[in-house]
């Protein structure tokens, strides 16, 4: 594992529907990727920068609506959903919106907003509970792979680390709960490999919210099972990853 920690992600040239080819890990196509769709709704990618997850998404929602249309569906000519990328860091929203500037054409950029909320914070607002149709929670991680390649990130590493940025995700997991809609499709995503901020924080919003909220399988077949989502490690899938990805619904 160390030994592919220490090498580059295998990183792809995502192209689907862009104007250009954006390089990214395979295995965070997949994990936005497994985000359900709605057809027409608001749909939030919580933690978007840099904004590889958030071309994925919009491409996909502009593929189905092509799909539906050439199935003789004309509802997706009026509009169809709508993404809203947030990132909470300034310099990182404006690297977000550059991003998406760049690799998007104008029809797939004007149904994209950008902006800058807490989204950890945003579930203690009445008013924005039950808000979008389908969320993707990609959270900030102990990211063992830049750890583990960066001698500044090894050295300020301590065992509390994981602890702090597991707080951190649980806030962002159970506030996304409380946006989402019933029904809705719920991602949560990191690229960690450790149990307390992967398994764990899914735990305790499934524990939590038992019988309002299901797992919902991630249907790649990429990695390899843990209790509550998939990990797709390195070691095992030529590069990728680590990727950690499960996938939740919200019962009706």
């Amino acid at each position: 594992m160390r030994a592919s920690l220490l090498l580059p992600a295998a990183a792809i040239p995502y192209s689907e529907g862009l104007t250009k080819p954006y390089m990214m890990d395979r295995a965070s196509v997949l994990a936005a990727a497994s985000l359900r769709l709605p057809e027409e709704g608001l749909i939030l990618d919580a933690c978007a920068a840099p904004g590889g997850k958030s071309l994925v998404l919009i491409t996909r929602m502009a593929r189905n609506d092509a799909l539906r249309t050439a199935r003789g569906d004309f509802s997706a000519a009026a509009g169809g959903a709508r993404l809203l990328c947030n990132e909470l860091s300034r310099e990182r929203r404006r690297r977000l919106e550059s991003v998406l500037d760049e690799h998007l054409d104008e029809e797939n950029r004007r149904r994209v907003d950008v902006s800058g909320f807490d989204a950890a914070k945003a579930g203690g607002k009445k008013g924005e509970r039950s808000r979008f149709d389908a969320i993707l929670v990609d959270a900030p991680c102990s990211s063992e792979r830049h750890v583990i390649q960066s001698p500044k990130a090894l050295a300020e590493w301590t065992p509390a680390r994981p602890r702090r940025l597991s707080s951190r995700q649980w806030s962002l997991l159970s506030a996304a709960f409380l946006l989402l809609k019933s029904g809705g499709s719920l991602v949560y995503a990191t690229c960690a490999l450790t149990p307390e901020e992967n398994d764990g924080p899914v735990s305790r919003l499934l524990e939590k919210y038992a019988g309002e909220i299901e797992l919902d399988e991630p249907d790649f077949a990429e990695g390899e099972n843990t209790k509550y989502g998939r990990l797709i490690l390195p070691d095992e899938s030529g590069g990728m990853g680590p990727m950690y990805v499960a996938r939740l619904r919200k019962i009706s």
